[in-house]
């Protein structure tokens, strides 16, 4: 593999300040966030619930493909919490060109603005289409793959909060294996959504041998503005899918979620990668491996996993087989230097 396109991870103490943002970095080792001259996508007044991943994940993607556009974009949106959150009628938090499409068709409805931009000779403009884990990979999943496979020249970004938060936390194709959701009760033998169900969509999405193919996480907020920035330079179908934890439908606390989010990183459970053309080009090593346990013990939706049975005990073939997922995705995608330990405990 080669080396990542991501950045050096920037640390409070490098930086001789506590100050949000990173302001005396150096221009290009500051966040878009830190630039006065954010684009800021979404503006204040949206109705993100406290701790949302998704608000964050959206406006740093966005914001990082302002600055890459120099403006020049369009944003196509699904429906989802991401869309109810920010456009309450008659109230809009956007402050770019935004599309708001039915749940399933915003691939297909960000294709048509493609085509009426080079119609008329406006190449310059970008086309955005973002939308959750349940309308991408399920509503929405047929209109993404004729996407894919016609290589339109969209950049799809899944915000990944691994279930239908909007509509009342049921279980989508994205949920992990034995996740409480309202569809997916904690109840019987096997509580929780089952093992050996569900779509991988970043590795779907390279079997299409599409340009770009990356996974982020609001967990390392400089790595996702390079990934942007570098599917920006492509021209055809690119695909981010971004974890963005849900306090509301994961049973956290809400200022948990950056914790929530870098754990499922260093336990391998969702491996940071870069693909072009079907092939992976760049793997984001694990800076300190915790066990899968450790991340679960923070969310409600697995708590039945730390007390089943009469007496309380854990549910350790349940624990062991999430351990062994996460374990072939280190494996799959190295990402363990020599000088990681290479057990859990």
């Amino acid at each position: 593999m080669t080396e990542p396109t991501t950045r050096q991870r920037i640390r409070f103490y490098q930086t001789g300040t506590h100050t949000v943002g990173n302001r005396l970095l150096d221009e290009t080792k500051r966040t878009v966030q830190a630039s006065m001259a954010r684009a800021n996508a979404i503006t204040s007044g949206h109705r993100a619930c406290q701790g949302c991943g998704e608000a964050l994940g959206a406006r740093y993607a966005l914001d990082s493909v302002m600055r890459a556009t120099d403006g020049q974009m369009v944003a196509i949106n699904a429906t989802g919490c991401l869309e109810v959150f920010t456009t309450p009628y008659p109230e809009t938090s956007w402050q770019i060109p935004w599309l708001h499409s039915l749940f399933g068709n915003a691939p297909a409805v960000a294709t048509g603005v493609a085509a009426a931009l080079r119609v008329k000779g406006r190449d310059g403009v970008r086309v955005i289409a973002q939308g959750g884990d349940g309308g991408t990979t399920d509503i929405g999943f047929g209109c993404l793959s004729g996407m894919f496979e016609r290589n339109d020249d969209v950049l799809y970004i899944c915000y990944d909060n691994e279930g239908y938060m909007n509509t009342g936390v049921q279980r989508s194709s994205a949920t992990p294996p034995t996740a409480r959701t309202a569809t997916t009760p904690a109840l019987g033998e096997q509580p929780g959504n089952v093992f050996g169900t569900g779509k991988n969509l970043p590795l779907i999405a390279m079997a299409h041998n599409i340009p770009y193919v990356a996974t982020a996480s609001v967990a390392d907020l400089h790595d996702l503005e390079a990934k942007v920035s570098k599917a920006m330079s492509f021209r055809g179908a690119r695909y981010i899918h971004i974890m963005v934890p849900c306090p509301l439908g994961w049973g956290s606390a809400a200022d948990a979620t950056i914790r929530i989010a870098r754990m499922a990183v260093e336990s391998g459970f969702f491996p940071l990668f870069e693909a072009e053309y079907g092939e992976i080009t760049a793997s984001n090593k694990i800076r300190r491996r915790v066990p899968v346990s450790e991340y679960l013990k923070l969310q409600r939706r697995f708590a039945h996993l730390f007390k089943k049975g009469p007496d309380g005990e854990e549910d350790t073939e349940g624990l062991d087989r999430l351990q062994k997922m996460a374990d072939a995705n280190i494996a799959r995608f190295n990402l363990l230097d020599d000088g990681i330990a290479q057990g859990t405990s």
